[in-house]
């Protein structure tokens, strides 16, 4: 068959494509900090050669920040047309002292769930974009062509906040739109199990001022009859949540919010998360969202409204006896099903306003965005697909799985360029991403290689 020689070829090869991997994660491509920028372009330049060294006509396109790689290969015929995303850019080292080697001198360690490629950017998202490109590699090493027609896209910004990323979408929308977009920057729900993502959280984010008196008080005088904004402030997020049901009690929160589907409920329920250890290896020993629901669904099915930062008042050190003048609160919501983040924002506001004592006055920050949950077109037949490649693969069901967090691009794919996303990753949460000591197993490099391979067969046969 054809596909087992191209599995053939990446098990021969993997030396080299790990010695390959390992050229690109020495390149320093930290894209929130300006003094890599040069390193951040020869990073693309990289891509850009190894890109045309397996036939794919590759350019690095500049951008107002970064560069973005763009590469085709195939010709406009019968066989479907898919986008790879990716991003080469990675995140700043600190605290460089917590790290057990040099993040940018890779290296292979063993360690008991075996042998892993420890630096910066092998799991997030070196490693995981050359899956893909490896995977591609063997196919036309064995065949002389791929099977069908990939656009390769490799994004420089993505850990500063892609701010070039949609302009760059609309003014190449023609040349990058496509029949599906692969995403290759997520996890596997547990260790050997495959997962693709079925949905992803959405995002609002506030912050809000409470305003009591003019000056801040000497407690002595004004302590009694005063308004304190701090404990204003602390009686309004107190309001925000029904202790007795861990539900969120603003009224309205939960305004398009959906249950999630039976047979998904199932791949959840067999999916081999490990809820103890989930929660005892951060401090936790239970959940504390929403009591009717179990972590997994309260991590990727549920909304939440979380406080992230609050501050007023006098924090050097000793005591100094003030009612302050003002409280500062900062919030963010993760969103699910049709939530909508800008009717939610409004009904917040307005809870906040309605807890207000006689007295205290709200000011928000009006510089802040949401973006919506985004839902995976799961009865698009190529995921079923995707999924029986991965089950072969790894030699167990693959799942269909959420995600707590947010990856902006699949929703400007969606909306700018019209296409569903796909989302297959080999990451593990040991992965350490964004912090030190970084890794990625060899067997997710491998196995992922692997695993492209089959769902580009089962995509295109």
């Amino acid at each position: 068959m054809s596909l087992d020689a191209v599995l053939n070829r990446i098990d021969a090869d993997l030396q080299t494509s790990i010695d390959r991997l390992m050229e690109l994660l020495r390149i320093p491509s930290i894209s929130t900090d300006p003094a890599y920028d040069t390193q951040v372009s020869q990073a693309a330049d990289w891509l850009v050669a190894d890109l045309k060294s397996i036939g794919i006509a590759a350019e690095k396109r500049e951008t107002t920040g970064h560069p973005m790689v763009v590469g085709h290969v195939g010709e406009d015929n019968d066989t479907p047309h898919i986008l790879f995303y990716g991003h080469y850019d990675v995140q700043p080292v600190d605290p460089l002292d917590q790290w057990n080697r040099d993040p940018f001198d890779p290296a292979i360690e063993d360690t008991e769930n075996g042998p892993v490629i420890r630096g910066r950017g092998s799991s997030d998202d070196k490693g995981q974009l050359m899956t893909f490109v490896e995977a591609c590699r063997a196919w036309k090493v064995v065949h002389g062509a791929l099977p069908c027609r990939i656009t390769f896209f490799f994004e420089g910004e993505e850990e500063s906040g892609s701010p070039s990323l949609v302009p760059f979408l609309r003014e190449n929308a023609a040349e990058l739109k496509a029949d599906l977009a692969l995403v290759c920057d997520t996890s596997m729900v547990s260790r050997g199990v495959p997962s693709i993502a079925s949905q992803l959280r959405g995002m609002l984010k506030d912050e809000f001022t409470i305003i009591g008196p003019r000056i801040d008080l000497h407690s002595g005088h004004y302590g009694g009859p005063g308004l304190n904004p701090l404990r204003e402030l602390s009686k309004i997020v107190a309001s925000f949540y029904d202790d007795e049901t861990g539900r969120v009690a603003v009224e309205g929160f939960y305004d398009g919010v959906h249950e999630v589907p039976a047979e998904q409920l199932r791949q959840w329920q067999g999916c081999g998360f490990d809820e103890a250890d989930y929660l005892s290896s951060v401090g936790y020993t239970q959940p504390h969202g929403e009591k009717e629901y179990s972590t997994l669904e309260q991590q990727w099915a549920r909304p939440t409204l979380e406080v992230n930062g609050l501050w007023g008042g006098y924090n050097g050190a000793g005591s100094k006896t003030v009612i302050p003048s003002q409280a500062h609160c900062k919030i963010t919501c993760r969103l699910v099903g049709d939530m909508d983040p800008d009717a939610l924002r409004d009904k917040i506001r307005a809870h906040v306003q309605q807890n207000l004592s006689p007295d205290a006055k709200v000011e928000w920050d009006n510089d802040l965005e949401g973006a919506p949950a985004s839902g995976m077109n799961l009865d698009r037949p190529e995921f079923e697909a995707a999924r029986g490649a991965l089950s072969d693969e790894w030699g167990r069901e693959a799942v269909f799985t959420g995600m707590g967090g947010s990856i902006p691009v699949v929703g400007y794919f969606n909306t700018e360029l019209g296409l569903d996303s796909m989302l297959v990753g080999f990451a593990n949460d040991d992965d350490a991403i964004h912090s030190p000591n970084e890794k990625y197993d060899v067997k997710s490099f491998h196995k992922g290689i692997r695993s492209w391979a089959r769902i580009l067969d089962a995509l295109t046969t």
